[in-house]
């Protein structure tokens, strides 16, 4: 009996032993298979790549990109004991005034912004700021309630998105453009709306954003070794533009004065090297800043120098006479009848500003004669007429560095075989073009026949400061250089003899055309006018295209009085600033 009940005990003993074995076999499995809140073994960090800046030529920043971080800090990990030293040591670093400081961190228990527009070389201070802080144990490790795991929240400094900039306000607007802001997982970054900005948002948009990760060390930092990834960020590429600050702030300072002497609307001015192109002023009267858009500033958000089509007046006379000329259709020294400056072509009688009985071929430009040039352009067959505008670019881009241009139109073949719709178009009106079409088709009197493109855009620049020189277009052959030669010397007379004296520069070679223009409102000929002057002025070695359009001035309706002194002033600027140097004996 006592052997049986020994036995049982044994065996109950054995079953225990077993049981206990299942339970922790039981523990053991849960233990693996659960998941559990443990602190990662590895940390992650990304930031974010900025957009490309947009450079003059002479290397100062038009636009540039400033990355904002928010500073964040968790109330219930501060130390009670060392609150004041937080306090302390953040307004130092942040510049933050000490009462605002502890206003925020009273909002409420948490989680509290203290900041949300720290800028970049701030940010890194209070990076550094966060480092010193843990070493000095301003902040508590807590235990979760849910996890039962201790940890420590010290002070965040975290990117919250990026702000355009430009330094110089309104300088080079519109041309330069604006952007508007967008939001993506809580960062705010900007895209082109307009000019530059828009044209090349592609280019100037961040490339990649950096990403890091690796173990981390007790502070939860990235141990940068060989088992780390790190992909590098890579910002948008830097624009570097063919125009020199220097020159441009003070042409638009002359502008606006102008404007105000003149009363206009709005005036326009380019100055452009005849044989490569490249644009080294190109502005406007009326600006903006990008950074704070005004319903007074909608007016100007366009850039009228391609984005404002007109009919051109008499700018386009030399154009015509140079097509008559390339066609041997005239001899500059042919006489034309003046009609006492008043001549009927069909139903439409064709007036003159100052009257002549007869006149040159060449001084039917010099003196700008409506009556000779309607006459003249007479002998151009339409497909001749219309072939040549096309030739000189009208009624096409003129510029791949802009963005919604507004091509204008000509006339069609069959339009032109009517004779008053060929007088009409010969000296400007029933046509219609942009500064920049203007500027490309005068390039050709100025460079031996050929017509150059004009260029904003000069080069792209990467971080690792990697130039890549935009291609430049090749110039397109339009009339023969004997024509263009011969129109130059016309251009240059009418300056000096003409109605472009104003114009006259000692010591420069001076040469261009006025031109005047009704206004269409309602699709009528209003009392209201657009002057324009476009020409060149050259020295021993500079040869510049320089182009003035006057929108609605109220002082005169003459170019020779609005237009021609604009373009004075500005041959005066360059002068001054040696971009031409005048041939004067002393």
């Amino acid at each position: 009996m006592v052997n049986h009940n020994k036995s049982k005990k044994i065996l109950l003993l054995y079953l225990l032993i077993i049981l206990a074995f299942l339970i922790f076999l039981s523990v053991m499995l849960l233990t693996v298979v659960k998941s559990r809140h443990m602190p990662s073994l590895y940390a992650v960090e990304s930031s974010k790549a900025s957009r490309g800046a947009i450079i003059s030529a002479d290397g100062f920043h038009l636009a540039t990109t400033k990355k904002l971080y928010k500073a964040v800090v968790d109330t219930r990990y501060i130390d009670p004991q060392k609150r004041e030293l937080f306090i302390k040591l953040f307004n130092i670093y942040s510049s933050i005034p000490i009462k605002t400081i502890k206003k925020r961190l009273a909002k409420h228990k948490g989680v509290v912004v203290l900041s949300y527009n720290v800028e970049e070389i701030q940010a890194n201070y209070l990076k550094k700021l966060s480092h010193e802080l843990r070493r000095l144990k301003v902040f508590l490790s807590l235990k979760n309630p849910k996890t039962g795991l201790r940890s420590i929240h010290g002070l965040s400094v975290i990117e919250s998105g990026e702000s355009r900039e430009y330094p110089y306000g309104n300088l080079l607007t519109p041309i330069l453009g604006y952007p508007h802001k967008l939001e993506k997982d809580g960062f705010t970054f900007v895209k082109g709306v307009k000019g530059l900005e828009k044209r090349w948002d592609d280019e100037l948009s961040p490339r990649q954003n950096g990403y890091s990760r690796g173990k981390r060390d007790v502070n939860s930092y990235i141990i940068l070794n060989q088992e780390s990834f790190t992909k590098p960020k890579i910002n948008g590429l830097n624009i570097q533009l063919t125009i020199p600050i220097s020159l441009q702030i003070k042409i638009e300072r002359m502008l606006d004065k102008m404007k105000i002497i003149l009363r206009a609307k709005e005036i326009m001015i380019a100055i452009m090297d005849s044989h490569t192109g490249r644009i080294y002023t190109i502005a406007s009267s009326n600006r903006y800043f990008p950074k704070a858009i005004k319903r007074s500033d909608y007016p100007s958000l366009n850039s009228n120098m391609i984005e404002y089509s007109f009919e051109p007046g008499s700018v386009l006379k030399p154009i015509t006479f140079s097509l008559l000329l390339e066609h041997k259709l005239v001899n500059p020294y042919d006489l034309v009848n003046g009609h006492n400056g008043r001549y009927r072509m069909g139903r439409k009688v064709i007036t003159d500003e100052h009257r002549f009985d007869w006149l040159s071929a060449e001084n039917v430009i010099v003196y700008s004669s409506n009556i000779g040039i309607a006459q003249l352009a007479q002998k151009l067959s339409a497909y001749q007429f219309y072939n040549g505008l096309r030739d000189f670019g009208f009624s096409q881009k003129s510029t791949p560095d802009l963005i919604y241009e507004r091509t204008g139109y000509i006339p069609t073949p069959k339009r032109l075989k009517n004779e008053i719709y060929k007088a009409t178009c010969a000296y400007g009106y029933g046509i219609r073009v942009n500064l920049m079409q203007l500027m490309r088709a005068y390039s050709v009197f100025n460079n031996n026949g050929k017509m150059v493109t004009p260029r904003i855009v000069d080069k792209f620049i990467d971080e690792q400061g990697q130039a890549k020189t935009l291609e430049v277009q090749p110039s397109i052959r339009v009339i023969p250089s004997a024509t263009a030669q011969r129109v130059k010397k016309i251009l240059v007379k009418t300056v000096n003899k003409g109605t472009g004296k104003k114009a006259i520069t000692p010591g420069i070679i001076v040469g261009g055309k006025t031109g005047t223009a009704h206004i269409v409102e309602k699709g009528k000929y209003v009392r209201k006018y657009n002057t324009a002057f476009m020409g060149f002025a050259d020295d021993s070695q500079h040869n510049y295209t320089i182009g003035v359009v006057v929108i609605q001035p109220k002082k005169s309706q003459f170019a020779a009085q609005t237009a021609v002194p604009v373009f004075k002033k500005a041959v005066d600027i360059m002068i001054d600033d040696g971009y031409l140097k005048p041939n004067i004996i002393k």
